[in-house]
């Protein structure tokens, strides 16, 4: 019983330390007082990175709606602002300010 219980423990405290809170480094350059927002990069990188698992792949829809056409439907401020406070079942907060601005951007286009 004991060791049932030893290795039940042991395994939990390898499970809990493998998602424990590691602390992201610090940023050297924002310890010299410059301030850096890091983005992931172009659109298609961020889309890539947080939209396809509701979106797809090709934005083709899935568990969220297809975005191939969303240009036509809604402008980009309106874009940014159901990525940045969500709407129906899309939850708020997903991108970063400056990112829901360049996605917002390039889903405008798309018409």
């Amino acid at each position: 019983m004991k060791k049932r219980l030893m290795a039940l423990l042991f395994g939990s405290a390898l499970v809990l330390s493998a998602c424990g809170g590691a602390e992201e480094p610090e940023d050297e350059a924002s310890e010299g007082g410059s301030t850096t927002t890091e983005t992931a990069g172009s659109a298609e990188e961020i889309v890539q990175q947080s939209c396809i698992g509701c979106h797809g792949r090709e934005l083709e829809g899935g568990s969220g709606p297809n975005l191939q056409e969303v240009g036509a439907k809604y402008s980009e401020e309106e874009i940014k602002s159901i990525i940045i406070n969500g709407q129906g079942a899309m939850p708020k907060g997903l991108l970063e300010d400056a990112d829901a601005e360049v996605v917002a951007a390039w889903l405008a286009e798309k018409k």
